[in-house]
Formats: C-alpha cells, sequence, structure tokens
C-alpha cells in the first residue's frame, strides 16, 4: 500500500491535497474508483479527471484547478510510467532450474538464474545473474545472455547469440534464424549458408513473434535502448543505433543500417542497404526506397518527404474535381469545332 507521499517522492512530485491518501491501484480516467490514481495532461482531460471518482491526479505543474489531490509533474506520462512500475512491480521469479530442463554439462549457469520448464540450454552457453527462461526456451550453442534477461515462453535463440543486460524478449520471438539468403544457379536457388550472429545491446524490448535473422557473415545488430514492437522482422545484417522505436509489423531488408533515435511506424517497409539517419521518422505504412536524411520525416508509397507527400496527398484529393473540369472544357473545345 502507497500513500500519495510516497508516489509524489518516487515521480518527484509536489502533492496540493491530502498526502495520506492510500492508493490501491492506477486507473483510466472514466475507469477510476476511490483509492486510484490517474493522470491528465491537456485541458479536457483535466476537468474530466476533476469531475471523476479517482482519489488523487498527476497533472502538469502549475494546475491547481481541482477540488481533488493532486500530484503536480513536469511530465504526468513519465510519472504515470513510473507510478506504474512502483505499484505494479515485474514478478520476480525463485532462482532454480526446473527438473524438465536440459542442460549441456558445459553450459555456465548463475546460481541467481531461474530456468523454467521444458528449456534447452546448449553447449558453452552462458546465462548471467537474475537471468529468467520462463519455459519451452532454446538457447544455442555458445550463446551469452548477461545479467537481468528475461524471456518469455517459447522464445528460441540460435546459437552464438550475444544478449545485453536488461533484455526483455517476449513470448514466441526467435532470434539468430538464417537470414534470407539464395543466389539463382542454372534454374534453382541456391542457399547461401548464413554464418554470422546476433548482438543485442543493453536495456532492449522486443515484442512478441519477431524474428531478428542473423548475419549472413557479420552481425546482426540491435543498439542500446531500442525497443521493438511484435511481428517485426530484421532481415541479415541490419544494424540498428541507441534508443530506436520500431512499432509492430514493420520488416527490414537486409544490411540496412539506422542511426539513433530513428522512429519507424507500423507496417512499413524498409528496401535493403539503405541508410537511416538519427532520429529520422518513417511514417505508418511507408515504403522506403531510399536513404533518409538525419531528422527527415518520410511517408507514403515510395516514401517521400513529409511535406511533399502531404502534397501528393491533396494533390490527389483534388484529382476529381480537376477530371470534371477537364472534361467540361474537352466538350466546350469539340462544340467549338463542330462550329
Amino acid at each position: 500500500m502507497f500513500t500519495v507521499l510516497d508516489i509524489a517522492k518516487a515521480i518527484d512530485g509536489k502533492v496540493i491535497g491530502d498526502e495520506a491518501i492510500e492508493i490501491v491501484g492506477i486507473a483510466s480516467i472514466d475507469q477510476a474508483s476511490e483509492g486510484d490514481l490517474t493522470f491528465a495532461e491537456a485541458e479536457p482531460y483535466l476537468t474530466a479527471s476533476a469531475e471523476g471518482n479517482a482519489s488523487a491526479i498527476i497533472v502538469p505543474s502549475g494546475f491547481t484547478r481541482s477540488s481533488k489531490t493532486l500530484i503536480q509533474v513536469r511530465n504526468p506520462r513519465v510519472a504515470i510510467a513510473i507510478a506504474l512500475s512502483l505499484l505494479y512491480p515485474t514478478e520476480t521469479l525463485p532462482p532454480g532450474i526446473h527438473p524438465s530442463a536440459m542442460i549441456d554439462t558445459t553450459a555456465y549457469i548463475d546460481p541467481s538464474a531461474h530456468i523454467g520448464p521444458h528449456c534447452v540450454i546448449g553447449r558453452d552457453v552462458h546465462l548471467g545473474a537474475r537471468t529468467v527462461l520462463m519455459g519451452g526456451n532454446h538457447i544455442g550453442a555458445a550463446s551469452v545472455l548477461r545479467s537481468d534477461v528475461c524471456l518469455h515462453p517459447n522464445v528460441v535463440v540460435y546459437a552464438r547469440t550475444r544478449i545485453g543486460y536488461r533484455v526483455t524478449i517476449h513470448a514466441g520471438t526467435t532470434i539468430g534464424s538464417d537470414g534470407y539468403g539464395y543466389v539463382f544457379d542454372q534454374g534453382r536457388h541456391r542457399k547461401v549458408p548464413q554464418i554470422g550472429h546476433v548482438v543485442i545491446g543493453d536495456d532492449v524490448e522486443i515484442g512478441a513473434n519477431a524474428a531478428i535473422d542473423r548475419g549472413a557473415l557479420g552481425a546482426t545488430v540491435i543498439g542500446a535502448g531500442t525497443k521493438i514492437d511484435n511481428l517485426v522482422h530484421v532481415a541479415h545484417n541490419v544494424t540498428m543505433g541507441r534508443h530506436c522505436l520500431v512499432l509492430g509489423q514493420v520488416g527490414f531488408a537486409g544490411s540496412t543500417q539506422l542511426g539513433d533515435y530513428v522512429v519507424v511506424a507500423s507496417q512499413s517497409g524498409i528496401s535493403g542497404h539503405l541508410k537511416l539517419g538519427d532520429r529520422s521518422t518513417v511514417g505508418a505504412k511507408s515504403g522506403v526506397m531510399r536513404d533518409v536524411p538525419e531528422g527527415e520525416t518520410v511517408l507514403g508509397h515510395p516514401a517521400v518527404s513529409a511535406i511533399q507527400a502531404k502534397r501528393q496527398w491533396v494533390a490527389t484529393a483534388q484529382l476529381p474535381a480537376a477530371m470534371r473540369r477537364l472534361g467540361a472544357l474537352e466538350k466546350g473545345v469539340a462544340k467549338n469545332d463542330k462550329g
């Protein structure tokens, strides 16, 4: 149980009202009840939250127009994320190895690790402190998982993968599968062996049912702090920088390079051997066929600068009216010709 004051200290906030109120949960404005904490950052939500049932509200600094207890913070979204971690901590699984796990005798497993049922751990694998394998995980030979890695059920890690500190990978994801490499030879597609590996930096989170292919020769790299959503495909030798955001159903062709803080929105496709500069953004459902300069936002198929894409959309919307005007002009010309 936490009081409003406890939460305010954790989120570096200032309490306006009753510091002793006990908070038992966090809920949205319309779902909150007595004992709940909620948050608001824009005027309509501030008004709605003041009229709702929450016991306390996280609000931007300077906001005081409410009869409810407030916690003023610099950024309500950041504050609510911290508060959620406080009230709903991640489950801590006890150290130990389930009897159904199959572990090669050459593998090293830190005594604090948790190995769930039906896990397979190959030769020369290294699992660091507090690593969690929830169940049904396969860790290929010579892979290294540093401390505080969490693999949800049925995550598969192929051989020689390197996973950094505090990495979370959600259910069904495959790390290090073969890259899609073939050459056409005398009427058939000959497979090019993929002998590289995958390197995942610290503080990365990868969603469910993603696939990250190993490099053809070198490494496929996911930079520190990068967050990858569900159902993303990363092809061989892609290199992502630090703190990138990749949303669901995005696909990267081979050897593409992302700088730092790149954002790629849902259902976009990125062609191979391209460079996406630092802090560039790819809008949803875009098809990127050229390099994207640092800081630029691109949209559309094929993706062009946001300004150009919006001009094209406006022009497309005007086409029906333009066609009607053109038809009228053609009819007028035809009449004049007959006259």
